[in-house]
């Protein structure tokens, strides 16, 4: 693999035991993404593609093979160090947009830069946060809550946020699968018109063809093996 791509995944595989015997979720995924570039994952409901996303997250440890970003393997840090290097490195989005309802749009989207004490300063993290939401076309909703917010404007602050930090990785998990095809569309459209922006990877599950062909690879994850389609 290229020694300078962002992102290199080299022969992942992970098992889980079921009743007395090993289930093969992933085995030999091997991937290479460099910054700015885009990959949808298709694939059957429980072939393994948000496994597959967990680990590219470090949220699931692999049980064979190597993923480096920005040239560091995740997996040799401390859990500290991992968390911190999650935080910093990795967005995510998912089907739910797990805003928290209590919370204003900005106060969600700034909620990531609360983990990190060497974060810049509230100055400039409130400067980000209004810029993401002002190109999520939301900054006459900043002091709205969830429940005002229709879905599709619920999954955009669930996309500020999830860029708050500049990633270099964003992991988006099914995010048009709850919304109609018109606000679907938008919302992945959004998704490709901010990583041109933000020069960030991005990998992005979805069932719909019409959403993996905005993306610059295609792959298919069957019986768990990733093939480029």
């Amino acid at each position: 693999m290229a020694a300078t791509a962002s992102l290199q995944v080299e022969s992942i595989a992970k098992r889980y035991p079921a009743r007395g015997r090993e289930l093969v979720i992933l085995q030999d995924v091997s991937l290479t993404l460099d910054k700015g570039q885009s990959a949808a994952i298709m694939g059957p409901s429980g072939s393994g593609k948000s496994t597959l996303l967990n680990i590219l997250g470090t949220l699931e440890t692999p049980d064979a093979g190597r993923m480096l970003l920005n040239g560091e393997n995740p997996f040799t840090l401390s859990p500290r160090e991992l968390a911190r290097f999650r935080n910093r490195a990795v967005g995510f989005v998912f089907q739910e947009h797990h805003l928290l309802p209590q919370c204003t749009v900005i106060e969600n989207v700034l909620i990531p830069t609360l983990a990190d004490r060497t974060q810049r300063n509230g100055v400039n993290t409130t400067a980000r946060a209004l810029e993401l939401l002002n190109r999520v076309g939301l900054s006459d909703r900043l002091d709205h809550r969830p429940s005002e917010l229709s879905g599709g404007e619920r999954q955009r602050v669930a996309i500020a946020r999830a860029l708050i930090n500049r990633p270099t990785l964003l992991l988006a998990d099914e995010p048009t699968g709850n919304l109609d095809r018109r606000t679907a569309d938008a919302v992945a459209d959004l998704i490709v018109e901010l990583q041109r922006i933000e020069n960030f990877i991005l990998v992005l599950v979805t069932h719909a063809d019409r959403i993996a062909e905005r993306f610059g690879q295609t792959y298919e994850l069957v019986e768990g093996r990733l093939t480029l389609r």
